[in-house]
């Protein structure tokens, strides 16, 4: 399998390179995003692309992908909600659209989150554009199209998020982890599970196209 990957840098796309690597039937990866992953791997092409809502001038090097792992995604903490919208949904819609295009029998795999607003028309800000964003891709030609919504997600391995926040955030939790898996377990994951989940669906496939955190961690189990 030849797999894209958005955001690779990031604590979630961190967690989809390492299963990637770590899997025999992998034998390609292309890593896109503004700045490289500096990954030492020769199953990984690292490909440093800016402009994020276009993508004619690299096209070609897009054909031949069997899947695409879209990890991109940030805070909406502080964020009005159309700056957000052209981060979160823009920045989706015109990677999933070019890539239906160039590969039509293409897995695209979507992290959204908990909470995600399929309606659209609720209260919160960032639920209401993940929604569009989930509606949009299941919307366009792709093979199969899976929409991910982790909840709390613990780093292992090493990995590490690039939002202070949220690094702080989870330095402190790890020591409740445990407790929190025992009370709150249906909402937890890790970056392993995430990523061999994410995998998983990538080749063989899921029986919904929206998974939540229980069907995250059936799939991890699966494999």
């Amino acid at each position: 399998m030849k797999a894209i990957i958005f955001g690779a840098t990031g604590m979630v796309g961190q967690g989809v390179l390492r299963e990637c690597l770590r899997d025999l039937e992998v034998t390609h990866v292309l890593s896109i995003g503004r700045t490289p992953t500096e990954t030492r791997d020769a199953k990984v092409t690292e490909l440093v692309h800016r402009e994020l809502t276009d993508y004619s001038a690299i096209a070609e090097r897009l054909r031949g992908y069997d899947a695409c792992f879209f990890c991109l995604g940030v805070s909406s903490a502080g964020m009005r909600e159309d700056a957000y919208r052209r981060v979160t949904y823009d920045i989706t819609v015109a990677a999933a659209e070019t890539l239906a295009r160039l590969n039509p029998a293409m897995t695209f795999l979507y992290v959204s989150g908990t909470g995600t607003d399929g309606s659209e028309k609720g209260r919160v800000m960032w639920a209401r554009v993940k929604g569009a964003t989930e509606n949009a891709v299941l919307r366009l030609p792709f093979a199969a199209a899976y929409m991910f919504r982790p909840g709390f997600i613990q780093p292992l391995h090493g990995i590490h998020s690039k939002t202070r926040l949220y690094s702080v955030l989870y330095s402190v939790s790890a020591p409740l982890y445990p407790l929190l898996r025992m009370v709150a377990g249906k909402y937890l994951t890790t970056t392993e599970e995430l990523g061999r989940a994410m995998l998983c669906v990538a080749k063989r496939g899921a029986a919904k196209a929206i998974l939540e955190s229980t069907d995250i961690a059936a799939a991890a189990r699966s494999c």
